[in-house]
């Protein structure tokens, strides 16, 4: 799973929400006012769900016929690099020309970068098709926010964020089967090259809907000096992940110059406060970041260690992965209903204990006595903490967020989910490879496992840090709430 569950964006999506039409009985999400839009905004996120899990279920065969393990992690955080930029740059977008341009072009460059990687010659080829990729998933998530902040009221709102990790389900089910099928009978290239022909059906459903939304109340003129930070912050990123790749004493340049960048450009970006856990929304912002982070740096390295050290199959290893797609639907589910809103702060803080737990778990399957399917048990019960955690982040952003503040904090909460994600997986990334990772053999058929190559410690090591991470994000929830103001 990648962290393209639940993020938020748009400046306009409080400000221009539409109030519910009390003639209209069936003014539900699937009632006649908003099916259409409703069934295109789940269409286009399943099909985003099912190229992730696809994507985790035949990244290790892709990388092995690549040549290119030591740049695995790479391959995953390319695409949240690139989409730190196209976060802010769709926000900026939606906002004055409203969210359909920047929808069209991120469907466009989504499946654009696809093809790139599907056609892949060398691994930094497919890993540029996955930057390609993630300039096309920011401007779409963005945009897909703000239609549902524009297009629905206050009051279905939690419902739309619910029916979005629904939308994961299916395609986690069915993508590692289908992908891992592909890959051993066809190839890994045909789980990229078939996905763009998909892609674009969605959009017209969409399209009556979205041509009616009105335009941003912005200025025609966009804010250069956010969108500048973030190009600094996507290429302090971009430095600081190609440093990681080789920890030779050469790398500290690059590596120096992209916290350079980096570090001055995401305090400006984020609220002030967020890396200090300071109370309230801070605090949301960087719970965001950590929760995805920790989670998607351990689930990036899960298919690869069945497949090199267990011997899985591609389609088997991608399977246990599958019940935290069902669970992570499960809990956002949980989190919507009415009665539990009180006790929100402590969902959160639980969500994040399940998730410490389900990474901890993980690596005992390392152990040949212990049974493989130890690893789907606790990728299921993570999966239920990441729903909770998630989705309430989103709920509690909106909340805490003033009705002229509600589209630079959308884009905040947008911006740590990405920034966590290229962090924490380029420190597993580093992990792996410092422990001995990066020394693991190809196999001589693409699609024939590695396990006689065996690095349980650099696991191990991915691991271990991925939990602690996410038992400091438990800590983080106890900041949530702000503090009463004193009259």
């Amino acid at each position: 799973m990648t962290a393209l569950d639940p993020p938020d964006a748009g400046r306009s999506t409080t400000s221009r929400t539409a109030e519910p039409d009390p003639d209209i009985r069936d003014d539900t999400i699937l009632g006649r006012r908003h099916r259409a839009l409703t069934l295109g905004i789940v269409t286009v996120v399943s099909l985003i769900a099912f190229e992730a899990s696809a994507v985790n279920t035949a990244m290790p065969i892709a990388a092995r016929a690549l040549d290119g393990v030591e740049l695995y992690a790479y391959a995953f955080s390319a695409y949240f690099t690139a989409s730190l930029f196209a976060m802010a740059l769709s926000g900026e977008w939606s906002d004055r020309k409203g969210p359909l341009p920047p929808l069209v072009c991120g469907i466009v460059a989504f499946g654009a970068g696809l093809v790139v990687a599907g056609t892949a010659q060398r691994m930094w080829m497919f890993v540029g098709g996955r930057a390609v990729q993630g300039i096309g998933g920011g401007l779409v998530i963005v945009a897909l926010y703000v239609v549902v902040g524009r297009a629905y009221p206050r009051r279905l709102q939690p419902a739309v964020l619910a029916s979005f990790s629904a939308a994961w389900v299916l395609p986690v089910l069915v993508g590692p089967v289908v992908a891992g099928t592909v890959t051993e009978q066809a190839g890994w290239r045909w789980v990229f090259l078939s996905i763009p022909v998909l892609v674009l059906p969605p959009l017209a459903v969409m399209l009556p809907a979205l041509r009616t939304l009105p335009p941003g109340g912005r200025s025609p003129a966009m804010d250069r000096r956010r969108i500048l930070l973030a190009l600094a912050v996507a290429g302090g990123a971009g430095l600081l992940q190609y440093a990681a790749q080789d920890l030779a004493w050469y790398s500290l340049l690059p590596a120096a110059a992209g916290l350079a960048l980096l570090v001055p450009c995401v305090l400006r970006l984020l609220p002030a406060g967020t890396f200090r856990a300071a109370r309230g929304l801070p605090s949301v912002v960087l719970l965001r970041g950590v929760a995805a982070g920790a989670f998607l740096g351990a689930e990036s390295f899960v298919p690869l260690m069945l497949v090199t050290q267990r011997g899985l199959s591609a389609t088997a290893a991608g399977l246990t992965l599958a019940g935290g797609g069902l669970t992570w639907a499960l809990g956002s589910y949980t989190q919507s209903r009415a009665r539990l809103e009180p006790y929100r702060e402590r969902l959160m803080g639980l969500g994040m204990l399940l998730i410490a737990v389900a990474i901890a778990l993980a690596p005992l399957a390392l152990a040949a006595s212990v049974p493989v399917w130890t690893v789907a048990v606790a990728w299921a019960v993570g999966g239920y903490g990441m729903g909770m955690t998630i989705s309430s982040a989103s709920v509690l952003m909106l909340k805490l967020s003033r009705p002229e503040e509600a589209g630079s904090n959308s884009s905040s909460l947008q911006v740590s989910d990405a920034l966590g994600n290229i962090t924490l997986v380029g420190l597993s990334g580093v992990l792996f490879v410092a422990f001995g990772g990066a020394t693991m053999t190809p196999a001589t058929d693409a699609t024939t496992p590695a396990a006689s190559s065996s690095h349980p410690a650099a696991f191990t090591a991915v691991y271990a840090a991925m939990a602690t991470v996410a038992l400091a994000g438990a800590w983080v929830t106890t900041r949530l709430r702000p503090r009463p103001v004193s009259r």
